[in-house]
């Protein structure tokens, strides 16, 4: 039986390290000098997500162990800013991938899943009958733009606009650059949240075209709470970028986001249950079922040839 993930660590972050298993575990060393090298044990049972930066190599043992205890293991540049590629550990079920298909392919389910992330982003329950997915964004258009003025007078910034050129980087403001590298660490926690949940991070229910466009969904969720508010106060950092991460990482350790991320994916996909209990969180495999159009699974690993046949 393995940890929740709503109650396991959000990420570890390595560089320059060999990851090995030995006889007591995954572990990381590192070569302090030629004659020592200092050996750290990953606590893979109760970590979601392991991300690789520059330097890194490992054995196959060590990711099977990975894999076996749920563990995502990312595949990132420098500070962990971005992703490369990702292995999926094999143990997960299809549960929240089923819920998450179902209602991304009923229309009417999509637009009431996009309606009630409006709901919980901005806290308002309140949205009109009928309100179409145009008028949401302009809802969301409107409020995001009033929160920007806003935070931007609190920090004596001048008029603000969100500006986001990758091949202009280093001519943005710091706020923009603060503001980027924060969402690139966000987005990176939550494609690990929904990689061990098993859902897919490609089919959004706002976003679209790309393969993390259910990533982007849920990070607009906590944006207001999280990144938008180191941003602005970092407006006359020296080094935004590199602030920007520390301070988030510390914040994360504070408001416990993970926890907050898996119940609000669940509760998205499956309005009104109750997902404290959630039998299929990282919980050890259950078997493999047969599907059946009229009873929904049939047991596996039986024959069911006619008598006689």
């Amino acid at each position: 039986m393995l940890p929740r993930v709503a109650d396991s660590l959000s990420f570890l972050y390595l560089d320059m390290v060999r990851i090995v298993q030995d006889d007591t575990g995954v572990c990381a060393q590192i070569n302090v000098d030629k004659q020592r090298t200092d050996t750290v044990y990953i606590p893979t049972a109760a970590l979601t997500c392991l991300l690789l930066g520059p330097g890194v190599s490992i054995t196959t043992r060590a990711l099977a162990t990975l894999a076996r205890h749920g563990t995502s293991v990312m595949c990132t540049g420098a500070g962990g800013v971005r992703t490369y590629a990702g292995v999926l550990p094999d143990s997960l079920t299809t549960h929240w991938l089923e819920q998450q298909v179902t209602a991304w392919a009923n229309p009417e389910q999509r637009l009431d899943v996009a309606t009630r992330m409006y709901e919980m982003r901005f806290g308002d329950d309140t949205v009109p009958h009928k309100t179409t997915l145009a008028q949401l964004r302009g809802m969301e258009g409107q409020r995001m733009k009033a929160l920007y003025k806003l935070l931007a007078q609190k920090h004596g910034i001048g008029r603000f606009r969100r500006n986001y050129h990758p091949d202009q980087w280093h001519q943005q403001d710091p706020v923009n650059l603060a503001l980027s590298a924060a969402n690139t660490c966000l987005y990176g926690i939550i494609h690990a949240a929904l990689l061990a949940l098993g859902c897919s991070p490609a089919l959004g229910f706002v976003h679209t075209g790309t393969q993390h466009a259910f990533v982007y969904d849920i990070a607009d969720l906590y944006k207001a709470d999280t990144t938008l508010p180191i941003a602005f106060c970092l407006h006359q950092a020296a080094n935004p970028e590199q602030e920007a991460r520390r301070k988030l990482r510390e914040e994360l350790r504070l408001i416990r986001l993970l926890p907050r991320v898996i119940r609000d994916i669940q509760a998205l996909l499956t309005p009104g249950s109750d997902t404290d209990d959630d039998p299929t969180e990282r919980h050890d495999a259950r078997m493999v079922h047969l599907w059946d159009p009229k009873t929904g699974v049939l047991p596996a690993g039986v024959n069911y040839a006619p008598d006689g046949g």
